[in-house]
């Protein structure tokens, strides 16, 4: 893995107590003017589950993963645990990783697309804890790995899932099924920016259709049906006059209820685990609209840990190091850039804002 002696998972982070809701939602919307009413709103959220999100846990399942699958290939590079906007903090991190000894590190969020929000805030977020770093006079460098959404691994992983989850509807025929692939809804302003500052904008949505279009054909052939996935959207929020990317699940399970669709399989591809919108969207708000519409819902699971997914997520690693040492990797359709272009996914609201791993 040289040069790099660590790596970093950078997670979105979330609470793991009452208390810690409404802190952690606070650092989340912070400078965007949103009263602690609304965030109450989202807050119950959280309280429907404890107060505690399974973000954490989760990402300390990864880590333990990446473990295992490092000492494997014989790699002893220790793996450590930063958060955007809970414990353990990115800043926190980072400085223990100086104090350690270690000098360039290489981060693999947990966000698989182009995006503002999946790729360039988290190099905002690392930006902002190396500038706290330097104050304090420790200077460590910070490298991350590319989106990995268009990763040949990460659809093999998404398609083991996917057709795994399909055998629950064996025998119920395809004119009585839909197969939506979900992700997370953002402004249309985000999404019509996303990707490389020179290119047409647009990539957030072309990454999930690409995967949905692959996964749809590759599950048909394999079970041999014939069904037809879309893409749909959930966790919108900001105000109404703001246009998000739509259809919202809900409202497509209703509208396939109404056309005589008795089962719905919902494949959150947009996320890489388990966390909270995929278990208050999908498995409490979802599952009750098909509930009360009298439809069958099978939730396809997140790759999560699974061991194909872990492995292409080490390979990534390995592939950026050979690229930092100067050597070719292989390439793929889709495939990004390690380092962001000029202007890529940009901050709409603070255009000057600094970030890690870019050219600007």
């Amino acid at each position: 893995m040289q040069p790099y002696d660590a790596i970093v998972l950078v997670g979105f982070g979330g609470p793991e107590a009452p208390g810690e809701v409404m802190p952690f939602l606070r650092r989340v919307t912070a400078g965007r003017g949103i009263p602690d009413e609304r965030l109450a709103e989202v807050g119950r959220h959280y309280h429907h589950f404890g107060g505690r999100s399974p973000i954490n846990e989760q990402n300390r399942a990864l880590l333990a993963a990446l473990r295992v699958e490092l000492d494997a290939r014989g790699d002893d590079i220790p793996v450590l645990w930063g958060n955007r906007n809970s414990a353990p903090f990115l800043v926190d991190t980072l400085r223990q990783a100086y104090a350690a000894g270690h000098r360039r590190v290489l981060a693999v969020t947990t966000s698989a697309y182009a995006c503002y929000s999946s790729c360039r805030q988290y190099r905002e977020n690392l930006a902002d804890a190396v500038t706290r770093l330097v104050s304090d006079g420790i200077e460590i460098v910070v490298d991350k790995i590319a989106p990995y959404a268009p990763r040949p691994g990460f659809a093999r992983a998404n398609l083991e899932r996917l057709v795994d989850s399909m055998r629950a509807i064996d025998g119920t025929p395809d004119e009585q099924v839909s197969l939506l692939f979900v992700t997370h809804s953002i402004p249309t302003a985000m999404e019509e920016t996303s990707g490389p500052g020179d290119a047409a904008g647009g990539l957030y949505q072309r990454q999930h259709l690409a995967l949905a279009s692959q996964l749809t054909e590759q599950s048909n052939r394999i079970l041999g049906r014939h069904l037809s996935g879309e893409l749909v959207f959930c966790s919108r929020s900001g105000p109404p006059t703001q246009p998000w990317l739509e259809p919202d699940v809900n409202d497509r399970i209703e509208q396939l209820a109404r056309s005589g669709v008795e089962a719905v399989v919902l494949a959150p591809v947009g996320f890489v685990s388990d966390h909270m919108e995929v278990a208050y969207d999908l498995d409490t708000e979802a599952a009750a609209t098909a509930g009360r519409l009298g439809m069958r819902l099978v939730r396809v699971p997140t790759v999560g840990t699974l061991p194909t997914f872990v492995r292409d997520l080490v390979d990534a690693v390995a592939e950026r190091a050979a690229e930092a040492r100067g050597h070719a990797v292989p390439g793929f359709p889709g495939r990004m850039p390690s380092v962001c272009a000029s202007g890529c996914c940009p901050n709409m609201r603070v255009a000057a804002r600094p970030a890690l791993c870019g050219r600007d």
